[in-house]
């Protein structure tokens, strides 16, 4: 609960927060709390990746990127009703959602009925591979590892062509 209290509290500190690099560090705090959260719960592969992912990568790529920027926001015309009225719907729907889920750590969940099994007793006849999390992360979900690949090099690209222009900009 102090996690996730935590993690509420740097939330609400970067929705009123001006400053974006005040909203940056915010930003690391909070993917450091996540990672914290995911050790917690068992899940020590996820929250290392969220470590160096989201609270190194991302950090460093949108302090480039502030670098390139002013560093406030600049503050609506208009009140966003509309945005934040969609945005607590589609809380509340998500929320309501988490109420058809099984228990935490529930041994007769479907994952641990049919998946888990499957993956422990097919992966080595399937994919050819003796170490199921391998397996699982470069065969069956091969797609996904190849997506969250792509979205970290492109945020990476993004950042070097900015640094390029501006860089470019100095020298006229």
């Amino acid at each position: 609960m102090t996690l996730l209290t935590m993690m509420a509290l740097i939330t609400v500190a970067i929705v009123v927060q001006r400053n974006l690099f005040a909203v940056v560090v915010f930003g690391s705090i909070y993917s450091f709390l996540m990672a914290t959260a995911l050790v917690a719960l068992d899940a020590v592969d996820v929250a290392m990746t969220e470590a160096s992912v989201g609270a190194g990568m991302s950090t460093v790529l949108l302090l480039g990127a502030l670098h390139l920027t002013r560093g406030d926001e600049v503050k609506p015309l208009r009140r966003p009703l509309l945005p934040l009225f969609v945005s607590i719907v589609i809380g509340a729907a998500l929320v309501y959602g988490t109420f058809g889920l099984p228990a935490f750590s529930d041994p007769q969940a479907a994952i641990h009925t049919h998946v888990a099994p499957r993956y422990l007793l097919d992966s080595l006849r399937e994919t050819g591979v003796p170490n199921v999390v391998t397996s699982v992360l470069a065969s069956y979900r091969g797609y996904d590892t190849l997506g969250e690949t792509t979205v970290v090099f492109t945020a990476g690209a993004g950042v070097i062509a900015l640094l390029r222009r501006r860089r470019s900009e100095k020298k006229k």
